[in-house]
């Protein structure tokens, strides 16, 4: 659990791009890599990482329909939405179990194919971003909590934060999925112009999916880099815990798809609900991915700390972004624990409880010595 004024005692932490820190991964020694797992995982568990995945899927769920509201309202711009939304089915259907395709094939078609003009479509594009940007908030939290840090950001410039970065994430998951409906044609064109026909559009095939990974991580990047309270390591596109998040996730959907498909029988036990409960389940298995992700990130920070020879094992040592929040909230813990002291003391005073030596402060001992006299 993270404490009141976390953010204000690490100040003068030392900068995050300290040069005796290792620059790159593959710099960290095998020792360093060990620690960086063990503490991973142990962090996971100790930052109670499955409670952090269903608050981020309770947020999620809450985010998910605005957010694809925004996106397919940026994509029917081009003319893209409705091509997009039978790209999302068919990723959906590699990935997730059937149950969750047919639940999401209503409202995505029916997004896609509402129009509306005007101060209409402003105002219900701005409105689906205020509602996505919830998100946003939550993994910030999750992030603070990862990172070993309170809020510090004034409630004013962290709103503005979250909504530019939900803008930036909803742009990149816009730019992905344009790339899944428009790539294909496009680069089918361009090979047969240039010359290589048949075997440029092999070609295209092999490295689309990479690029389309890279893609994400980078997404998942920015989500890792700019949420928390902390100013982390020059920014990196390629984020070591955003590769391993994703491939888990990957990985994870089909063990879920597997199970669901053939052990599993919600549709028989919840009936109509079945759809909804197996998309909350896998909803909630994606996030588990991106906290273990942020906990991957945030250890082999530690252990690069380590190597430097910084004190990092008990807490990291990164500078936050901001500390006026932070020092707010220190100051009305430490008010609250003052007048609790108070009455606590005063008790003792009037001698309405026993006094131990063990249970009051060497400041109660004196008052108590006075009254004696």
């Amino acid at each position: 659990m993270v404490t009141e004024g976390t953010a204000a005692a690490k100040a003068d932490t030392p900068d995050p791009d300290d040069p005796r820190k290792p620059a790159h991964p593959h710099q960290l020694r095998r020792r360093g890599w060990r620690l960086t797992a063990k503490n991973a995982f142990s962090e996971f568990f100790r930052d109670q990482g499955t409670d952090l995945a269903a608050a981020l899927t309770y947020y999620g769920v809450l985010a998910i329909f605005p957010g694809l509201l925004a996106v397919f309202s940026l994509l029917g711009l081009v003319g893209q939405a409705a091509q997009t939304v039978d790209t999302v089915l068919q990723l959906l259907a590699a990935v997730a179990p059937r149950e969750l395709v047919d639940q999401a094939r209503g409202p995505l078609t029916s997004m896609a194919t509402s129009r509306a003009s005007g101060i209409t479509f402003v105002a219900g594009l701005l409105g689906a971003l205020w509602s996505a940007s919830g998100y946003v908030g939550a993994f910030s939290r999750m992030m603070n909590r990862v990172y070993e840090v309170d809020e510090g950001r004034g409630l004013v410039k962290l709103r503005l934060q979250q909504l530019v970065i939900t803008v930036v994430v909803l742009v990149l998951a816009a730019v992905l999925l344009v790339g899944l409906v428009v790539s294909g044609p496009v680069a089918e064109r361009f090979t047969w112009l240039i010359g290589l026909g048949v075997l440029g559009r092999q070609v295209f095939n092999i490295v689309k999916w990479p690029l389309l990974l890279l893609l994400a991580v980078i997404l998942v990047a920015v989500l890792y880099y700019f949420t928390p309270n902390v100013r982390q390591p020059k920014f990196r596109w390629l984020s070591v815990g955003a590769l391993v998040a994703l491939l888990v996730w990957i990985l994870l959907s089909l063990a879920f798809g597997l199970y669901v498909g053939n052990f599993a029988s919600y549709n028989k036990s919840y009936g109509a609900l079945g759809g909804i409960i197996v998309f909350l389940l896998w909803l909630w298995i994606t996030n588990c991915a991106l906290v273990m992700g942020a906990e991957i990130d945030s250890e082999l920070e530690r252990s690069r700390q380590l190597q430097a020879g910084i004190h990092a094992e008990e807490s990291l040592q990164l500078p936050p972004r901001d500390t006026k929040a932070s020092e707010k909230q220190r100051e009305k813990r430490e008010q609250l624990i003052a007048e609790g002291r108070a009455i606590r003391e005063a008790a003792y005073a009037r001698g309405e409880v026993e006094f131990t030596p063990e249970e009051a402060r060497d400041d109660t001992a004196e008052l108590r010595s006075k009254d004696a006299d």
